[in-house]
């Protein structure tokens, strides 16, 4: 059983990705503080957003975010990190992580401890929790992980069968209402996503999820890379600020998926009008796709890039540029619909780079009368999905590139004696 020990300079942080959650952790240790016998026996100075000694001592518990000043350089002796699921890239989250690890672990630190508290996570997001969970199956000796989830896989419409799940992974907690649960798990506005990450702690993919995360990683193979020369078709999406610009290859034989190239906002850069695509860049990636390959198709989504288009068009030829516009619904349906059936089945196979799979892993699903379409979860949202795009475009234009009968097509040659 761990035994707290006083240090000299306490300094406890109740970190999160926001104020108001960090908030609910304050006001529960506030509460709990508040004319117990520690309050009177250390002195303490209990505050709406601060806990300190009431005469003058150095020492505190505080709040902090990723927007807190002086996050960095801190020596915390304790750090309490809540619902880390929620911390991933596009809030800070794992920035914020990283900045209070190190500082627990400074030298001259000795001691320093931290703990996180979370719900399962979705492996699609690659959250602090999830990486401290595929550390600890990695092998990683650092961290000790406690957690009590239900059986995997429970049939939701089996309310005996929730109930026990629920059992199981609430434990000693003797105050959850399981009756009242199992009506919330099966409530027609409970996503099962949602019902096995927060309720029977399983980790799980939320149920709008475009593409698996498993389905994705059996498509990987590494052992026959796309050698210049190969017959390959493109997918260039564009923009010129914001969302990200990407070019992606996809050969012939195979339907091998890699990337040809990637602009997007530097993490540095914080505001979209601060920082544009490099047009001249992209254009030196497309006249390098048809240097080093034998392009036999590609397909541009044409917004903010039409004059561009057009001048590949006419460089390369008209029968091998095309405009390919992403929001004509069923022709984008049925070439999402293409991709995704091909990953199912095993017959799309891509190099794993990590931005494609990243993009590709962020996508949710939105319905149209016409069939799937893929998009971002929210329309802010700053997971891109750009990548994706190409890719489905560039596994079309494959498709089609076949269809056309150019796979294994010869250029004429004369040869002179």
């Amino acid at each position: 059983m761990p035994v707290a020990k006083t240090v000299p300079l306490p300094l406890v942080q109740i970190a999160a990705t926001s104020i108001d959650q960090c908030g609910q952790t304050l006001d529960m240790l506030r509460g709990m503080l508040a004319e117990s016998p520690a309050e009177a026996e250390y002195g303490l100075d209990i505050g709406k957003h601060l806990i300190q000694f009431n005469d003058g001592r150095p020492g505190k518990i505080v709040p902090v975010t990723a927007s807190s000043r002086g996050l960095e350089g801190g020596r915390p002796t304790f750090v309490i990190m809540d619902e880390t699921h929620h911390w991933i890239d596009s809030n800070q989250g794992v920035y914020v992580f990283e900045t209070l690890d190190r500082n627990a672990h400074k030298p001259g630190n000795p001691g320093s401890r931290w703990v996180q508290t979370t719900n399962a996570y979705n492996p699609l997001e690659n959250s602090v929790a999830q990486r401290i969970h595929e550390a600890l199956l990695a092998g990683s000796q650092r961290y000790l992980y406690d957690c009590i989830e239900a059986q995997a896989d429970i049939d939701l419409s089996d309310a005996e069968a929730v109930a026990q799940g629920l059992r199981d992974t609430y434990g000693d907690s003797w105050w959850a209402d399981i009756e009242g649960l199992v009506e919330t798990v099966q409530s027609p506005l409970t996503p099962p996503g949602v019902a096995y990450r927060f309720y029977l702690n399983n980790i799980q993919e939320n149920a709008d999820g475009w593409m698996s995360k498993a389905a994705w990683e059996a498509c990987l193979d590494e052992s026959d890379p796309v050698r210049p020369g190969e017959q390959i078709a493109v997918g260039f999406d564009g923009s010129i600020r914001g969302d990200s610009t990407g070019l992606v290859g996809a050969r012939l034989r195979d339907g091998k998926l890699f990337l040809l190239g990637l602009w997007e906002r530097p993490e540095h850069v914080k505001s979209d009008d601060d920082w544009e695509v490099d047009v001249l860049s992209v254009e030196a990636a497309v006249k390098r796709a048809f240097e080093t390959y034998k392009v036999e198709w590609m397909y541009c989504d044409p917004p903010y890039w039409q004059d561009a288009i057009g001048r590949w068009a006419i460089e390369y030829g008209d029968d091998i540029v095309f405009e390919y516009w992403t929001n004509k619904p069923t022709r984008m349906v049925n070439a999402t619909e293409r991709m995704h059936s091909a990953v199912m089945v095993g017959d799309l196979k891509h190099d794993g780079d990590p931005k494609i799979t990243q993009h590709v892993l962020n996508c949710v699903t939105r319905e149209v009368p016409q069939g799937l379409l893929v998009c971002k979860n929210t329309p802010r949202s700053k997971r891109k999905i750009d990548l994706a795009v190409c890719s489905i475009l560039a596994y079309e234009a494959r498709a089609d590139a076949i269809a056309d009968g150019r796979l294994n097509r010869r250029r004429g040659r004369v040869v002179g004696f």
